[in-house]
């Protein structure tokens, strides 16, 4: 009786698994076993520790100061006001601003004073600079931001932040939750003052002028325009204050900010004590009496000097 050998390549099932198995492919997953969520490492799950290592400083040290600042002064020409308001900070901050253009960020980093420049952090939305690999990447290298939920209180980015304030670094953070969408503010988000009075952190009110004229929002194409920035007089959370209340205070002191450019000191602090100060959110009306209003009130502060009360066309 012989015995005939029978090869691997005659038998076509053995054939068809040797092509088409582990290793050489995925391994699959039994049916009926539940399979666990898949990690996420984008939006506010994003680690950017790495952007604060030492390596990753001195790179974004070497960027900032040899082609970001220089870049933006070129198109954005800014005149900054109120710097000897923060002669007497020695701690980190919060500096809350108004938000009309994505030039905001890298002209705030770029006039902000040496102790502070390379020692901040910028709050920014997860939904909009973390839901790409190579956008989360590029924004935590070059302005050092931080990925915080915008529409819902979210703990790991609020805890992020908080780390971050007590760990010495300062935050930038756009009480607005976002760009404005016809020049006119928006309502504050209680954000900047939460992190404020769960930190014990001082907040910075800074007001941006111009910005909105080199990239305005939905905009491809940069144009050079002047822009001025000015710092408000710090505010410091009492024990136990609400954050609303707190909130309201920041726009506020945004707003009178906003007066000082429009007109003068004197003037700005006037209508502020008297409680009449223009708010930046514009009047309530059809968005061709806000686009009035809005060219009305920029043709005010180019009067300065002559004028000194910003006005609204009667609506």
């Amino acid at each position: 009786m012989s015995i005939k050998t029978v090869s691997r390549k005659s038998l076509p099932g053995v054939r068809a698994a040797s092509r088409a198995t582990f290793p050489w492919t995925a391994p699959t997953w039994p049916g009926e076993v539940e399979r666990p969520p898949a990690k996420r490492t984008l939006g506010v799950d994003y680690e950017t520790e790495w952007a604060r290592s030492y390596g990753a400083r001195l790179a974004r040290v070497v960027v900032t100061e040899t082609m970001t600042r220089p870049i933006v002064h070129l198109l954005a020409a800014p005149k900054v006001d109120g710097l000897d308001r923060l002669e007497l900070l020695d701690e980190p901050v919060i500096f809350a601003a108004n938000h009309a253009s994505h030039v905001d960020t890298p002209l705030l980093l770029s006039v902000l004073p040496d102790r502070w420049r390379h020692r901040t952090a910028v709050a920014a939305g997860a939904d909009y600079f973390f839901d790409r690999r190579w956008k989360a990447a590029f924004f935590a290298f070059t302005i050092n931001a931080i990925p915080i939920e915008r529409r819902r209180v979210d703990r790991r980015s609020a805890g992020l932040a908080v780390s971050l304030l007590d760990d010495g670094w300062s935050l930038l953070i756009f009480p607005e939750g976002g760009r404005t969408p016809d020049g006119w503010g928006q309502s504050h988000r209680p954000g900047a003052a939460w992190l404020a009075t769960r930190s014990h952190r001082t907040v910075v009110p800074v007001y941006v002028e111009g910005t909105r004229r080199i990239l305005p929002r939905h905009a491809s194409r940069l144009h050079l325009a002047t822009t001025r920035v000015s710092f408000g007089a710090p505010i410091r959370p009492e024990a136990g204050m609400d954050p609303r209340d707190l909130a309201v205070r920041i726009e506020k002191a945004l707003e009178v900010l906003a007066d000082e450019q429009q007109s003068d000191w004197w003037s700005a602090r006037r209508r502020a004590a008297q409680g009449s100060t223009p708010a930046l959110t514009g009047p309530t009306a059809t968005p061709w009496r806000r686009s009035w209003a809005l060219t009305d009130r920029a043709e005010a502060g180019s009067r300065r000097g002559r004028a000194a009360e910003p006005r609204w066309p009667r609506l």
